[in-house]
C-alpha cells in the first residue's frame, strides 16, 4: 500500500524601607513593573514562549478564495538583504498534521526541522528553513495518483512569497521530507521540475511519473532494510530505475534499521557539505554530488 501513517509575590509592590520613601519608589518604578508585565504575562497563564516560537516565526499564508496554510520560517541570524541566502523546504511526516502551527516542528519531525536551523548548520551554511503544516487527515500529495494536494500547492505559493519578502537564491532551493512528506517531495520533484537545486527523502517510495525530471535533481534518498511502512524491495527498484535514467543519485540504506532513518541520516558527516556543493543548473564536482547505488550501513 502507498498510504503510509497508519509535537517570591511582592505584597503588592509595597516598599517596607523608612524615610518616607514609599510613595517615591511606586511612581518611579511604575514604567519597570508595566514592561515586567508585558514580558513575563504569556508565561503567568501557561502561553510560555519556546525557542521554536522565537527561531521558527510563525506564518500563515492565504489565497484569494481563503485557503489558509498555516507555516513556520526560519531566518538566519544576521540576515542581511544584501546578499542571496539559500531555502530549505521541509516537508513532515505523518506526525506533524495538525492545525497547530507546531506538531510539524516537534515530536517525530523534531531532527530534521531543528538540524537544518541548527548552530552548527547555520553556521556553516546560513541557509532559510521553510516548514508549512499539511492539516489532518490530509497528505501532501494523493497517494495514489502522484499528484501535488492542495497543501502542496499552497506551501508553493507559500513558498514564492517567501522569495519575494526575502533575498533567497532561486539556484539554491533545496527540498527534504521525511515519510509522507518524502512522498511529498517525490511529487514536487515531478510537478514542479527545475525548481529545486537538490533534494533530501527519507523512508518514502512513489510510483514515478516522470522519471526524466527527477533525473535532473540530484537527490539522497535513505532507506532502512527493516522498513515495515516502506518496503525496501520497492525502493531498491525505484534506485534501479533512477539509475537507468542516469540520476544524479545517492542512495543510503541502514540494516536492522525501521521507519526513523532521520535518527542516522542527520549524523551522516556528509549530508551537510553535500547539500551546500549543489546549484540548480549545475552539477556539483567529484563523488559528493554525483555518487550512486546502494552504500549500506
Amino acid at each position: 500500500s502507498r498510504r503510509l501513517h497508519k509535537a517570591p509575590a511582592s505584597e503588592g509592590g509595597r516598599y517596607r524601607g523608612t524615610h518616607g520613601m514609599k510613595k517615591r519608589w511606586v511612581w518611579s518604578r511604575a514604567p519597570v513593573l508595566a514592561m515586567l508585565v508585558l514580558i513575563l504575562a504569556p508565561f503567568a497563564f501557561g502561553g510560555q514562549l519556546t525557542k521554536d516560537d522565537i527561531e521558527f516565526r510563525k506564518k500563515v499564508y492565504a489565497n484569494k478564495t481563503g485557503d489558509r496554510l498555516a507555516y513556520r520560517l526560519y531566518v538566519p541570524l544576521g540576515y542581511d538583504a544584501n546578499r542571496k541566502y539559500p531555502l530549505l523546504l521541509w516537508l513532515h511526516g505523518g506526525e506533524g498534521r495538525g492545525s497547530d502551527n507546531v506538531k510539524q516542528l516537534n515530536g517525530g519531525n523534531q531532527i530534521g526541522t531543528h538540524f537544518w536551523a541548527g548552530k552548527e548548520v547555520q553556521l556553516k551554511f546560513p541557509m532559510f528553513e521553510l516548514v508549512p503544516q499539511c492539516p489532518s487527515g490530509d497528505n501532501w500529495s494523493d497517494p495514489d495518483l502522484n499528484q501535488p494536494t492542495k497543501w502542496l500547492e499552497l506551501t508553493m505559493s507559500a513558498l514564492a512569497d517567501v522569495e519575494k519578502e526575502f533575498s533567497i537564491d532561486p539556484d539554491r532551493i533545496y527540498l527534504a521530507g521525511q515519510s509522507m512528506g518524502g512522498l511529498g517531495a517525490w511529487s514536487a520533484l515531478q510537478a514542479y521540475p527545475g525548481k529545486w537545486a537538490a533534494a533530501v527523502i527519507l523512508s518514502a517510495y512513489d510510483n514515478f511519473t516522470d522519471v526524466k525530471a527527477l533525473a535532473s535533481t540530484p537527490l539522497w534518498v535513505f532507506q532502512g532494510e527493516a522498513d515495515d511502512s516502506v518496503p525496501v524491495l520497492l525502493v531498491r527498484e525505484m534506485m534501479k530505475q533512477l539509475n537507468k535514467a542516469h540520476a544524479n543519485l545517492r542512495y543510503t540504506e541502514y540494516r536492522r534499521t525501521g521507519h526513523d532513518v532521520w535518527k542516522k541520516a542527520f549524523a551522516e558527516p556528509e549530508l551537510l557539505t553535500w547539500l551546500s556543493s549543489q546549484k540548480r543548473g549545475r552539477a556539483a564536482g567529484g563523488q559528493l554530488g554525483s555518487g550512486s547505488g546502494a552504500a549500506t550501513h
